[in-house]
């Protein structure tokens, strides 16, 4: 059997290392345009950073050396140009030479990826970057360093925009700004959770411009980038505006593509309508395993599972790739987030029955030293209590929590399956009440009724109604520091012996730091005849959302 692939890196790369595991006696070509055929693409920005200082540490694999470790034939610099589907042949093209030749095959896999969205590409300057190889993060790197640049903007506020801005300002303190043209940074990120990104980067210096798209961009001695509304100037920018699939092969080729931009259709054994032809990684579209419907999810792992399925199918091991969640991490200087499943924006579109809670708790046992605080915000079926969807930030045990999360979504689990879950406790590592267990017992009081919830950004418009007050339930020493205007305040330890202050012809919106405390006086309440509701994440969300 013979087995040309197309690309490498995560998708390519892993399914000619797993071909060969399954038949030592396959022909397996694999051929990429670049000058690399397995590297590291998701540690390019921390190479800019310095946080990686040897650039071979992002070469996984050399040609040579997956040649003599698996028997590939490696073709490094040559372009697949055209797919003969009828002949089972592709047209090959030498980058350097421009000689044409062609290449036949038993299996043809697609794994070309995404490249960088670049509507400036007529813009020919050296001040103008996007980044997707080894090469590009070392001539940004060595760009910066050599032409005293101060001032970089960002174009996108993306995970890569976001990661960028974090390097750059470890490589150099430079002045660094973020264009985005939405309402905030990382758009699968629920606006009432983007407050902690935006703070955190303001914290170390990054300016930030909302809502005010790139229109164009002019070359002189500093860039010139015209705005929506305005105009900035800039020594060097970066575009992180997102990915689109590299699908030029693939439309040239007449094989299947779908959504918008184009991306590759493959079946739940990732073969495109011609069923000796497999695609896989960033060119294509798959289920989303919460909505079954499809979507497009450019991220390493799944790249990497696909590879397997596409390597056991084509040689008669039957495997189905079962969908994607979307689960993504990312650091931010001193914090981290996590997001897995749905957001609320996708809950919306696919006409979901939700409901969404924010809780904060700490990372591990408080009274073990070093606890940081831990903020989850989940989106449930209101129902059933199915989670859809989960954003978890802080300094500690994200990516645990994360974890947990995505198998919980992964495997359709409701708020009564994360109750019931044991995990691993010990002081330093956890409480003997995981955040995870609290989630489910938070959404398992909603769903049962012993408490209604209210997000921050509803209480302003609902305080000014006569008949509803904002009620704060923290110490006194708590309350100078900041709250709600116009809030009353009645410690919660204080409440049952001063219930006669509050009238029971008005509704409470009731909070305290983060909203247990919240819900423990909101059910003494519910319990004397009052009408409340806790406002969810607490004044901790509030406040750190009102300062941006």
């Amino acid at each position: 059997m013979k087995v040309v692939i197309v690309g490498g890196v995560a998708g390519g790369a892993t399914t000619a290392a797993r071909l060969r595991r399954l038949d030592e006696n396959a022909k397996i070509i694999m051929i990429d345009k670049g000058n690399n055929i397995s590297f590291a693409n998701c540690g390019l920005p921390y190479y800019v950073g310095d946080v990686i200082k040897d650039k071979e540490k992002l070469l996984l694999q050399t040609p040579e050396a997956f040649n003599n470790r698996f028997k590939i034939d490696v073709r490094v610099r040559q372009e697949v140009i055209k797919i003969k589907k009828e002949e089972k042949k592709v047209v090959i093209k030498k980058i350097d030479t421009g000689e044409e030749y062609e290449e036949s095959y038993d299996k043809l896999v697609l794994s070309p990826g995404a490249e960088p969205i670049n509507p400036f590409i007529d813009l020919k300057s050296d001040k103008i970057k996007t980044l997707r190889t080894v090469e590009d993060s070392i001539e940004i790197k060595e760009y910066i360093k050599n032409n005293h640049i101060k001032d970089v903007t960002i174009v996108g506020g993306g995970y890569i925009g976001v990661e960028m801005a974090e390097n750059l300002k470890h490589y150099k303190d430079l002045n660094i700004t973020i264009l985005q043209s939405g309402s905030h940074l990382i758009n699968p990120l629920d606006i009432d959770m983007s407050g902690f990104v935006h703070n955190e980067l303001k914290k170390h210096g990054i300016k930030i411009i909302l809502n005010n798209a790139v229109e164009n961009i002019k070359d002189g001695e500093k860039l010139e980038i015209i705005l929506q509304d305005g105009k900035i100037k800039s020594d060097f920018v970066i575009l992180c505006i997102g990915v689109k699939p590299e699908n030029k092969l693939v439309i040239d080729s007449n094989l299947k593509t779908r959504l918008k931009n184009k991306s590759i259709s493959v079946n739940e054994y990732m073969q495109t309508e011609n069923e000796d032809i497999y695609a896989l990684g960033d060119a294509v579209s798959v289920t989303n395993s919460i909505t079954e419907n499809i979507s497009y999810t450019p991220l390493a792992g799944p790249a990497n599972r696909q590879a397997r399925v596409v390597a056991n199918n084509i040689v008669g091991k039957t495997t189905s790739y079962e969908g994607t969640i979307g689960s993504s991490i990312i650091k931010i200087f001193d914090y981290n987030l996590a997001m897995i499943g749905l957001n609320e924006k996708l809950c919306k579109a696919n006409n979901l029955e939700y409901k969404s809670i924010i809780i904060s708790q700490n990372s591990h046992a408080s009274y073990y030293p070093g606890a940081k605080m831990i903020t989850i915000k989940a989106l449930y079926n209101k129902t059933s209590g199915q989670i859809y969807g989960a954003e978890v930030w802080g300094q500690e045990g994200v990516d645990k929590i994360g974890d947990i999360l995505a198998v919980a979504i992964k495997m359709k689990m409701t708020a009564y399956d994360l109750e019931k879950l044991e995990l691993c406790y010990a002081p330093p590592f956890s409480s003997a009440k995981s955040p995870v267990n609290i989630l489910g017992n938070s959404i398992v009081n909603q769903i049962e009724n012993l408490v209604s919830t209210v997000s921050w950004e509803e209480v302003e418009n609902l305080k000014r109604k006569d008949n509803i007050n904002v009620l704060d339930v923290r110490t006194d020493e708590e309350y100078k520091m900041g709250s709600y205007e116009n809030s009353i305040h009645i410690p919660l330890d204080d409440l049952r012996n001063r219930l006669d202050e509050l009238d029971k012809s008005k509704k409470y919106l009731v909070y305290c730091r983060t909203g247990l405390r919240s819900y423990i006086a909101c059910r003494i309440l519910i319990q004397n005849g009052f009408d409340v509701q806790n406002i969810t994440g607490g004044y901790y969300l509030y406040s750190i959302n009102s300062k941006t």
